[in-house]
């Protein structure tokens, strides 16, 4: 059976400052409107590129909305043979309440 581990976003933030990988697998249109500084999207079309070039280990983070969709992705990504994988609890929306200035968001309209 593959492991994931869950972790919330003060470990997270630790692991991304040694060097973690962070994939967000929220909508394209979510992702565009602010993530994780340093994240990558994957979504279906994305994937296996992903994966094909992927070091598999170097830990890696799994973000969603509230840390519920990214614990059967987390498992996937190990099923796969990443070494460290790990679903965000509380997922996107509590990383920005927590870490304001490690999201990436657009640039206000002028």
């Amino acid at each position: 059976m593959s492991q994931f581990e869950r972790i919330g976003p003060e470990p997270a933030l630790q692991l991304l400052e040694q060097g973690a990988a962070v994939v967000d697998i929220r909508d394209p249109q979510s992702f565009a409107g602010g993530h994780i500084t340093g994240a990558q999207h994957l979504d279906n079309g994305s994937l296996p590129d992903f994966v094909a070039a992927a070091d598999r280990e170097q830990p890696l983070i799994v973000c969603c909305y509230h840390g519920n969709s990214s614990q059967p992705a987390a498992s996937y990504f190990a099923e796969l043979g990443f070494a460290r994988v790990f679903s965000l609890d509380g997922g996107y929306e509590l990383w920005r309440q927590q870490f304001p200035e490690k999201t990436a968001r657009p640039a206000p309209h002028a």
